[in-house]
C-alpha cells in the first residue's frame, strides 16, 4: 500500500497505481508506478481484471510479485507518495477508496485458486480501442452429446464494401457510446435488428489484450479479445432454438464449428468462467 501525497486525498492509502504515459507498454506503465510510489520492482504474474468508467477511462489490475527494491520510507518521501507498507488486510488504514478491496479479494483468491490462465498484455500494435468479438451461439444439446452445437458469427466483408476477403471475427471500435462491456449489442443492431429485442448478449470475458505504446497515436490503441454469448431470450411460436437468430447483413454468417477440439475449448471457456473479468463502474 502507498500512503497518497496528492491534495485530495493526502495520507490516505491505496494500491500503487496511476496513469500510462505516452511511448510506453502497460506493462512498463505497471513496473514504472509500483517503483515510484512504493520503491520495488516489480514482474507481473497476470492481469487480475480489467475496470472502465463508461468510455472515460480503462484501469488494467495485475497481480505482480516483488523482485527487488526495497519499501519507501518517509524520509524518502516525494511528488509521488509520501512512504509504502505491506498490510495484513487487518489493521485499521484510512484507505483513498474502498473500490481497491474488490482487487485485494481477487489477487488472494487467485493466489489461492486461479480460475483463468495467465493472461498478460500482448505487443501488438492498434491505431483504436475496440474489440474482436468471438461472438458464439449454443443450440440445445439435444442429439449433440452433452456439449450441443457452436457457432461463431463470421464478418465476410470489408467496410467498403469489398467481397473476396477472407471470412473473420467482427471488430467493433469502442466509442462514446461503446463501452468495452457493451461494444457488442452495436455489433447485433447491425447485423440482426429485428432480432435484438428477443434475444441476449452476455460478455463472458476477455481471451486476451493487445497494445503497443510505441508510436503515440498510431500504434497506442487497445484490442480487446472477447468472448461473448448469444442466446433467445425468450420461446416464441415459430422460433427455432436449435439455430442462431437470422442474420439481415449480407456482410455477416454464422459458421457452425466442426473442429472438435476447438469446440471443446470454447465450450469449456463458456461453461468455467475461466477469462479475464471486465468489470464497468459508474
Amino acid at each position: 500500500m502507498v500512503q497518497e501525497v496528492k491534495k485530495e486525498c493526502y495520507g490516505r492509502w491505496y494500491l500503487p497505481a496511476g496513469r500510462m504515459e505516452e511511448g510506453e507498454s502497460i506493462t512498463e506503465a505497471l513496473q514504472r508506478e509500483v517503483r515510484e510510489e512504493a520503491g520495488l520492482d516489480c514482474q507481473p504474474i497476470t492481469m487480475l481484471l480489467v475496470q472502465e468508467r463508461g468510455p472515460q477511462w480503462i484501469r488494467f489490475a495485475f497481480l505482480a510479485e516483488v523482485t527487488g527494491g526495497s519499501l519507501k520510507t518517509p524520509a524518502e518521501a516525494d511528488s509521488e507518495s509520501l512512504q509504502a507498507l505491506w498490510w495484513d488486510r487487518e489493521s485499521p488504514l484510512p484507505l483513498r477508496s474502498p473500490d481497491i478491496l474488490a482487487l485485494i479479494d481477487a489477487g488472494v483468491k487467485y493466489r489461492q485458486k486461479s480460475w483463468f490462465p495467465v493472461s498478460l498484455p500482448i505487443n501488438l500494435p492498434c491505431h483504436v480501442v475496440c474489440q474482436r468479438l468471438l461472438f458464439t451461439f449454443v443450440s440445445s444439446s439435444h442429439g449433440q452429446g452433452d456439449e450441443g452445437r457452436l457457432w461463431l458469427l463470421l464478418r465476410d466483408r470489408a467496410d467498403d464494401g469489398e467481397t473476396g476477403t477472407r471470412p473473420h471475427l467482427p471488430v467493433v471500435i469502442t466509442a462514446k457510446t461503446h463501452t468495452v462491456a457493451w461494444a457488442g449489442l452495436g455489433l447485433l443492431q447491425e447485423c440482426m435488428p429485428s432480432s435484438c429485442l428477443r434475444v441476449t448478449a452476455n460478455v463472458r470475458g476477455v481471451l486476451g489484450v493487445q497494445h503497443c505504446g510505441r508510436v503515440p497515436g498510431k500504434t497506442d490503441g487497445i484490442c480487446f479479445n472477447t468472448l461473448a454469448t448469444l442466446e433467445h431470450l425468450e420461446e416464441e411460436e415459430g422460433t427455432d432454438l436449435s439455430c442462431p437468430p437470422p442474420l439481415e447483413s449480407e456482410s455477416y454468417r454464422w459458421h457452425e464449428v466442426a473442429n472438435q477440439s476447438l469446440r471443446t475449448k470454447i465450450l469449456q471457456r463458456i461453461k468455467d468462467g475461466s477469462l479475464l473479468p471486465v468489470h464497468s463502474l459508474y
